[in-house]
C-alpha cells in the first residue's frame, strides 16, 4: 500500500536539504531573476530530462533525479518571486527563505492532495516520460502567459502551472524511487 503523503514529504525533504545548502553557498542571489528567467531554467532542466529519457546515456554524470529536484526548487523560487516581486540584490537570509519555501510547498502539497482525491492517484499508472512531457507542456503554457503579460482569458495562472510542475516532478521522483527499490 502506498503512503503518498510520506513519499511526497520524503522527496520534499531531499529538495529542501539541497536548497538550504545552496542558500549557504550562494545566498539569495536568485532573487534578482525575473520570472521568464526562472521559467527558462526549468525548461532547460525538463529538456535535459527528456534527452536523458530518449538517449538513455549522458556525458554529464547527473541523472534525471537531479534535474527533477532542480525543477522543484526553481519552481519554488518562482512562486516566491511571484509573492515578493523581483529584488535588485539578494535580500533574504536562509531562515526567511526556508519559511517561504515551506509556505509554498505546503500550498502545493494541499493542491496535490485535493487533485489526488479527485483523480484517484492516476499518476501512479503514468510513465515518468509522460510526467516529463506534462512539465514541458506546462512550461510552454507559462511562456505563452508570460508573453501575454500574465493575462489569461479562461486559464489558470502562472502560479498554478508552477505548482503542477512541482507536483509532477515529485510524482516522477516517487515513481523513479519505486522502480529502484
Amino acid at each position: 500500500m502506498h503512503n503518498t503523503d510520506k513519499e511526497y514529504d520524503d522527496v520534499v525533504k531531499t529538495c529542501k536539504t539541497l536548497f538550504k545548502k545552496k542558500m549557504r553557498d550562494y545566498g539569495s542571489a536568485w532573487r534578482i531573476l525575473r520570472l521568464p528567467s526562472l521559467t527558462d531554467q526549468i525548461y532547460i532542466k525538463a529538456k535535459r530530462i527528456r534527452e536523458i529519457q530518449d538517449l538513455k546515456k549522458t556525458k554529464i554524470d547527473e541523472g534525471q533525479e537531479a534535474e527533477f529536484i532542480g525543477i522543484i526548487n526553481y519552481a519554488i523560487m518562482a512562486l516566491i518571486q511571484m509573492e515578493l516581486g523581483i529584488a535588485s540584490e539578494p535580500d533574504l537570509n536562509t531562515n526567511q527563505t526556508m519559511e517561504l519555501y515551506n509556505k509554498h510547498i505546503a500550498k502545493t502539497k494541499e493542491l496535490m492532495q485535493n487533485k489526488n482525491h479527485d483523480y484517484g492517484e492516476a499518476w501512479r499508472d503514468m510513465r515518468v516520460s509522460s510526467l516529463t512531457d506534462l512539465i514541458l507542456q506546462k512550461l510552454l503554457r507559462v511562456k505563452q502567459i508570460e508573453d501575454n503579460k500574465g493575462k489569461t482569458l479562461v486559464s489558470e495562472g502562472i502560479d498554478a502551472n508552477y505548482q503542477d510542475m512541482i507536483n509532477y516532478a515529485i510524482f516522477a521522483l516517487i515513481l523513479l524511487n519505486e522502480k529502484q527499490n
